[in-house]
Parts: C-alpha cells; sequence; structure tokens
C-alpha cells in the first residue's frame, strides 16, 4: 500500500510552562535541560531519525531562545576551536539545521493546541503531517515518531500513539476507543478526554505523536472553542474521523512527560543512568540517596 510520504512536522512550542515554574520565567521548557542538552533535543533528534525533513515550530512570545538554539553561536564556536575542544564543537554543529530545514512561525494569542497546530498550515500545504508534543520526550529503541510512521505507511489515514496506564489512572488522561484491541496497532472509534473514573473504553492514553492528514486544517479553521475556552486538536480529530480512518498505535518505549516536575526528574535520572559515558558515574552519585 502506497502513502504520501511524511515529510514535516508540527511542534508547538508557545506554551509557557506553568506546570514547571519558576523554572520557566524566562527559560522556554523546551530547553530546560534533561542531563546535558535541552528537551527540544531529544524530540529533534528523535523526529530526524524518524525521516522528518521540515520542522515548522510555532512559538509564541519570549520563546525567540529556541530559534536561537539552532543557529551558529560565533563566538562560542571560536572559542572552541581556539581551546581545541573539536568533540563538544563537533556535538554542537551536528545539532544545527540543514538550510531550509525549520520555519518558525508566531501564534499571536494562546488559543490551544489546535490553533497552534493550524498556525502551520501553509508551511504544511497538502501533505500528511507529524504533530510532535515537545513536552514528551520518549525513549525507544526504535523513535516512537519512527514507529507512528511505519504504522502510516502500512494502512494509512491518521495515527495516534498511545501508551497503556493502569485503569484507575484512565480518568486524568485522553483515552482511546477501539473497535477491537488485537495487538499494537488498532482501528479507533473514538476518544474520549479525562473520562469518570471507571468508564474508560480502554486503559490506553493518548501521548504526544501524531501522523494526521491536511484536511484536519480545515476543520481547525471552523473549530469552536472546547474545553479550557481553547480550540482543542482532539475536537477537530473527533469531526475528521466520521470521513477518515484513525488507527491507535501502542509504541514500544518510556514517556518522560516533561512539562512535569517530577517527569523532569524521572527523564534526567533514567536518561543520566542509560549513557555509555555517564551512566556509572550517575549511579554512583545517586545511590548515597538510596542506600
Amino acid at each position: 500500500m502506497s502513502h504520501k510520504r511524511v515529510r514535516k512536522a508540527v511542534v508547538p512550542v508557545a506554551g509557557l510552562g506553568t506546570r514547571v515554574l519558576p523554572g520557566t520565567k524566562v527559560v522556554p521548557k523546551e530547553l530546560l535541560n534533561v542531563v546535558d542538552r535541552p528537551i527540544l533535543s531529544y524530540v529533534v533528534a528523535e523526529a530526524r531519525a524518524a525521516g522528518i525533513e521540515h520542522f515548522v515550530f510555532v512559538t509564541g512570545r519570549s520563546k525567540g531562545a529556541i530559534e536561537d538554539y539552532f543557529d551558529h553561536q560565533v563566538e562560542l564556536e571560536s572559542q572552541l576551536r581556539d581551546k581545541n575542544k573539536t568533540a563538544i564543537l563537533d556535538e554542537l554543529l551536528a545539532e544545527l539545521p540543514r538550510e531550509g530545514e525549520m520555519s518558525f512561525v508566531r501564534q499571536m494569542q494562546p488559543k490551544g493546541l489546535g490553533h497552534a497546530v493550524w498556525c502551520g498550515r501553509d508551511i504544511i500545504g497538502d501533505e500528511p503531517f507529524a504533530v510532535i508534543l515537545p513536552d514528551m520526550v520518549m525513549d525507544a529503541q526504535v523513535p516512537a515518531l519512527k514507529q507512528a510512521i511505519q504504522a502510516y505507511d502500512q494502512v494509512g489515514g491518521n495515527i495516534i500513539v498511545v501508551e497503556a496506564v493502569p485503569h484507575d489512572q484512565t480518568h486524568q488522561y485522553g483515552v482511546v476507543a477501539l473497535e477491537k484491541q488485537d495487538g499494537r496497532l488498532n482501528k479507533m472509534t473514538g476518544m474520549v478526554e479525562k473520562p469518570p473514573q471507571g468508564t474508560a473504553p480502554s486503559n490506553l492514553i493518548v501521548s504526544g505523536r501524531y501522523v494526521l492528514q491536511p484536511e484536519i486544517f480545515e476543520l481547525l479553521s471552523t473549530q469552536g472553542r472546547g474545553a479550557g475556552g481553547e480550540i482543542q486538536l482532539t475536537d477537530s480529530m473527533f469531526r475528521l474521523m466520521e470521513t477518515q480512518s484513525f488507527h491507535a498505535l501502542e509504541y514500544d518505549g518510556t514517556t518522560y512527560d516533561c512539562g512535569d516536575k517530577i517527569g523532569l526528574l524521572r527523564a534526567n535520572v533514567a536518561l543520566a543512568l542509560k549513557r555509555t559515558d555517564l551512566g556509572e558515574a550517575a549511579r554512583a552519585a545517586l545511590s548515597p540517596y538510596f542506600s
């Protein structure tokens, strides 16, 4: 089965990061560190490994540091060169985008995730695209977005990445309803946002990766305000589900919600311990607190 290739991704980065204040008062939450690099570094690396060729960052006021991060810092690079610190210089240069790989558009008002995605419509054009929520660092042997795009290549339509949680926690999340549950990739029949305890149609919650068809933009352009008085992406996905297929992919990996203080802490500990260059030292540094 042949489908249009997923080449572009919308990355909404206009959020205020209120769950991790005061750290995000002057630093965008997407640039908070996990071990030795910002959250956004992990997200971009994941997307590149999935074949994404163009990133559309939807930014907001006070988020200029994100654009600066993906640009040359001439003085710093010069100093590293002069001091022969070639390893770290090569690491910095490797993160820089190719010319034309990244676009930055401004979400002028905080109108919700659906509105943020809609802001990228002209750059995405008439082709399927990914949506990547940068709060979520998703650690997987095969990158989470690559798993989603592989599922899209298999069944087409729209793909929502999900993960299992204990049934007594489903009321905290958006939960998918499935036609049947057989394996990791299943056709969806609906979504429920924070269902009352005991009423969730499954224990699979919506994570931070999507593959969507461009028809979502027309629906978003007429989407009324939903939960929280914001334009919700979920509401337009409901409407698109009336005419297009949606599949839920239970991805193989671990999610760290870095927009949450404990989630950010978990990411730092887990990913430091996994590092071949830092893992042993990290374990030694942490062990006195758990002896």
